[in-house]
């Protein structure tokens, strides 16, 4: 079980305030909403399950999951290339590395941890394995982080109030702990991602002009 203090890293670590610019980031959400393919909340709630069972989300649970039973640092270098490789065009992988590299950034100074600049979800996994927090509640609050991002962006690009943004991302809780379940292993041979959709989408933002979000 987690302790208290355990319980306040994750808070921390997850909180929007996090300096991670997470909020730059749509994952290919403002394509799909300028494309008239996410209108409201119904729309939204079948992307994000979507993404979370067959895309990112599967995939980041499993990488998160194998950094944080790496033992050695050339085991962590393998994963962290690996999560690279597998993001699905430039925005993706952008969102791996900025992300990750603010995240190793913030952690190694305010936590004194020894941390090389890795992809998102390893950094997390990384770190969590270091301050020994247990793994479980880890895979569980960095999803819900995920989503509930996904879910913010969302509100600042269709007609999406505050409480019906908090509806859907409780909604979402029982796929979010089938999800974090299903990636302990870290078992990368099951990797997948079949939310190609999402990806093609992703990809068809990185010329859009406008634009709110980075990706």
């Amino acid at each position: 079980m987690p302790s208290d203090e355990h319980l306040l890293t994750l808070a921390q670590w997850f909180s929007p305030a996090y300096p991670v610019g997470a909020f730059a980031h749509s994952h290919g959400l403002e394509q799909l909403v300028a494309e008239g393919a996410v209108r409201g909340a119904a729309e939204l709630r079948e992307w994000l399950e979507d993404i979370l069972t067959h895309g990112s989300g599967h995939s980041d649970g499993l990488f998160l999951a194998a950094a944080w039973r790496a033992r050695s640092p050339g085991e962590l270098e393998e994963i962290d290339a690996a999560c690279r490789a597998f993001a699905a065009g430039r925005e993706r992988l952008a969102e791996l590395e900025l992300q990750g590299a603010a995240f190793c950034r913030a952690t190694a100074a305010a936590f004194g941890l020894a941390l090389p600049t890795l992809s998102y979800p390893v950094a997390v996994g990384r770190a969590a394995s270091l301050e020994g927090l247990p793994l479980p509640p880890v895979l569980l609050l960095y999803l819900q982080a995920f989503a509930a991002n996904l879910v913010s962006a969302a509100q600042r690009l269709i007609p999406l109030g505050q409480t019906e943004a908090q509806t859907l991302i409780h909604a979402l809780s029982p796929l979010l702990s089938r999800i974090a379940a299903g990636a302990e292993s870290g078992d990368l041979s099951t990797l997948s991602g079949t939310a190609f959709l999402a990806d093609i989408s992703a990809m068809r933002h990185e010329t859009r002009q406008p634009r709110i979000f980075r990706t």
